[in-house]
């Protein structure tokens, strides 16, 4: 990695880049998760932005927006969960996003759900401390089939 990875608050400014990073169909591809309209996607973060319970964050990578990563679910069940634009990948910015996710998320376990082939997005999880758990197979994200991973990170070591 050659940049500089941080966290901050999502503004408003941040849904429209969101939503175009969404799109690429190589992501969509890569994580087996569908893209959403405008709207779909509008009305999804409305209600991720109003929940208190959800930890939500921009990742910026020199200076620029790179995507999201955020902590949401119940108590026991929470999960972690990140887009990164694809124009950011094999850069380390997942990676540095996670550790410094869970350096402000105390609480444990956490849970991750990644399809089998997103092997990239495993290794990340990986090197902050998630083990796999358990596997899934035929699951079914808005028509999109797969098979899939859980991971877990227990205790406070992150590293």
């Amino acid at each position: 990695m050659t940049g500089d990875v941080t966290l901050r608050d999502i503004s408003e400014s941040d849904i429209p880049i969101f939503y175009e990073q969404q799109l690429d169909p190589d992501a969509v591809a890569m994580a087996a998760f569908p893209s959403r309209d405008w709207v779909a996607y509008r009305k999804h973060w409305t209600k991720v932005l109003a929940n208190e319970s959800n930890i939500k964050q921009t990742i910026i990578f020199d200076g620029e927006v790179a995507g999201n990563i955020g902590v949401f679910g119940p108590p026991n069940e929470r999960e972690v969960g990140y887009w990164i634009g694809k124009q950011y990948w094999g850069k380390g910015v997942a990676t540095q996003a996670l550790k410094a996710m869970l350096t402000h998320v105390p609480e444990r376990p956490l849970f991750a759900h990644v399809v089998k082939h997103n092997v990239a997005s495993i290794r990340v999880l990986e090197k902050c401390g998630f083990q796999i758990v358990g596997e899934q197979c035929g699951v079914d994200v808005g028509g999109i089939v797969a098979d899939e991973f859980t991971l877990k990170l227990d205790g406070k070591d992150n590293s």
